[in-house]
């Protein structure tokens, strides 16, 4: 059985490494502009040009989003950004708009292109088309059934791949093309700038008594109607395998390193285990569960993978987060004398309880023994982000190791 891709999301060069370690086949990213995720950190030219060296290294693909729905106004910007792109040298290019697919395919025609979910690829005829447009690669819609998607890959040619989204949040609108963002706050979700409304809390208002809300209870936080749970197939590989998809894509360019490194450790764990046997992978589904629980906020879905989600496995939730553990910062060196060097992200102090978090997946659970600010100084507690410190640990660390604290609960 063909073994696919990993491709796993990155919102800036730390994460990015952390990808391409914890076990991604390749990232995608996004730069400065034309990219669906602008609230993002997203790549300065720099970093892109570091990160694109560092997965290469690896031998880690990567690619660039620039899938706006774009305007007049954007195509000036998008050929000065495409000549940009071909210093760098990603793997392809993300692209939703003909318009900027024909830019593309004019400016840097050694990129690959791949056509994304944002362009509504339902069909096989739609991907026919596009592979004789020059595209590599076709992101299905989110919409598509399993059943939908083996017919896809038995309708078009060997050479041309299918990218399918397996995990992270889904979007009320179809493929994600949506109007509520651009209508309550003016910022249009389609030229990245999402405000994530269908996350807010809504009520009801009859016409004729205006400033009466009446309140519609999903459960006691209240109503979150248009809020959808997030996808998770991770018990679900073989079906994947079997469907011929050549590319397995989580959603995530917005989301932390601890997130990212969880799922991709996770995911990549599990299809090897799938390769290998079934039964290996079956073996190990508490495990693989357990991982992804800790990590996520929302409850999960199978989407549409298995037809149109019925009452009891509808896509819709309660927006109730629950956080497993706290992200705390990335070893970037080690020292002789055993100290760890991070930059941190979260609170923590001397004596804590804290995790090292492995590549291979093992979590080691140490104690926080001693804390060094940048100028060498003991310290008792590190309370502000972003700060360098120097970490001794009861356990040895290296280099991506991550390091998280549990949390019993924390909803917000």
């Amino acid at each position: 059985m063909k073994k696919p891709e990993l491709l796993i999301p990155a919102s800036s060069l730390e994460v990015l490494k952390v990808a391409v370690i914890f076990g991604a086949d390749a990232v995608y990213i996004g730069g400065e502009a034309f990219g669906l995720r602008a609230k993002a950190k997203n790549f300065s030219p720099e970093d892109m040009k570091e990160g694109i060296a560092f997965a290469h290294e690896h031998g880690v693909k990567v690619y660039v989003t620039a899938n706006i729905l774009a305007h007049n106004r954007d195509l000036k910007g998008i050929r000065e950004y495409f000549f940009e792109l071909k210093e760098v040298h990603p793997d392809a290019l993300i692209i939703a708009d003909p318009g900027v697919f024909m830019l593309a395919k004019e400016i840097c025609p050694e990129l690959e292109r791949h056509i994304s979910t944002q362009a509504n690829n339902t069909n096989y005829m739609t991907y026919r088309f596009w592979k004789e447009q020059g595209a590599k690669r076709v992101v299905s819609a989110r919409e598509l059934t399993l059943s939908e998607l083996r017919e896809l890959r038995a309708n078009i040619p060997e050479d041309l791949e299918i990218e399918t989204f397996i995990h992270g949040a889904m979007c009320i609108s179809y493929s994600g093309r949506c109007l509520l963002s651009n209508y309550f706050t003016g910022r249009d979700a389609n030229q990245g700038a999402c405000t994530h409304p269908c996350r807010w809390k809504y009520a009801v208002v009859e016409e004729t008594r205006p400033g009466e809300y009446f309140p519609v209870y999903e459960n006691e936080r209240g109503s979150y109607i248009f809020n959808s749970k997030d996808l998770c197939m991770i018990e679900h590989i073989p079906e994947l395998l079997e469907a011929g998809i050549d590319s397995f894509k989580i959603e995530g360019r917005m989301k932390t390193a601890l997130y990212v490194a969880t799922v991709a450790r996770t995911y990549r764990k599990a299809i090897d285990d799938c390769l290998k046997s079934e039964e290996l992978y079956r073996q190990n589904m508490d495990w693989y569960r357990e991982q992804i629980g800790g990590c996520t906020y929302r409850e999960f879905t199978t989407g549409f993978f298995y037809g149109k989600p019925d009452e009891s496995s509808q896509i819709y939730g309660n927006s109730t987060y629950i956080k497993g553990y706290t992200y705390l910062g990335i070893v970037d060196h080690r020292d002789d004398w055993g100290y760890c060097q991070i930059e941190q992200r979260n609170k923590f102090s001397v004596g804590d309880e804290i995790e090292i978090m492995k590549p291979e997946g093992e979590n080691i659970p140490v104690r926080v023994e001693e804390l060094l600010d940048e100028d060498g100084n003991p310290v008792q507690s590190a309370p502000h982000p972003k700060q360098k410190l120097l970490v001794k640990l009861s356990e040895k660390a290296d280099v991506y190791d991550i390091l998280r604290k549990k949390e019993e609960s924390d909803t917000k």
